[in-house]
């Protein structure tokens, strides 16, 4: 799994247009679009080798966790994001992935955005401008 992170003032996005994905899903009037203050938006590609790791969800949920206590913030938001090379997982994982980890950073009292699987969206974000402002991370 592989994320690239933004420490924001601000994150808004709204759906604009379906994807390629053969896995996508329902847009209802909660998640069409929706904004959140000082986050750590979080850019997730997930890999092949992930599928087989059953550590990898529990790892990458305390590298999240170490990000936030340092910023000491409690909003997040998941951004499927394909982008970020490596040799991707299926998609159904993938979706499947997202769901879990935002499941289990809600456990954890995070307040958690998730945007829609398998749509395009029209993104607009303030980011920070300190040393921890922008971190990636490959976790295995």
């Amino acid at each position: 799994m592989r994320f690239l992170s933004f420490h924001v003032d601000y994150f808004r996005y709204k759906v604009t247009k379906k994807g390629r994905s053969k896995v996508v899903e329902e847009i209802t009037e909660d998640n069409r679009e929706a904004q959140i203050k000082n986050a750590l938006v979080l850019f997730i590609s997930t890999e092949k080798r992930d599928e087989e790791n059953s550590e990898i969800l529990k790892k990458s949920i305390l590298e999240i966790e170490k990000i936030t206590n340092q910023l000491k913030i409690s909003n997040i938001v998941i951004v499927p994001f394909a982008h970020l090379f490596g040799q991707l997982s299926t998609i159904e994982f993938s979706f499947e992935f997202f769901k879990k980890i935002e499941s289990e950073l809600k456990i954890m009292d995070y307040s958690v955005l998730r945007l829609p699987f398998g749509w395009f969206n029209e993104l607009e974000m303030k980011a920070k401008g300190h040393p921890l402002s922008r971190i990636s991370r490959i976790i295995e």
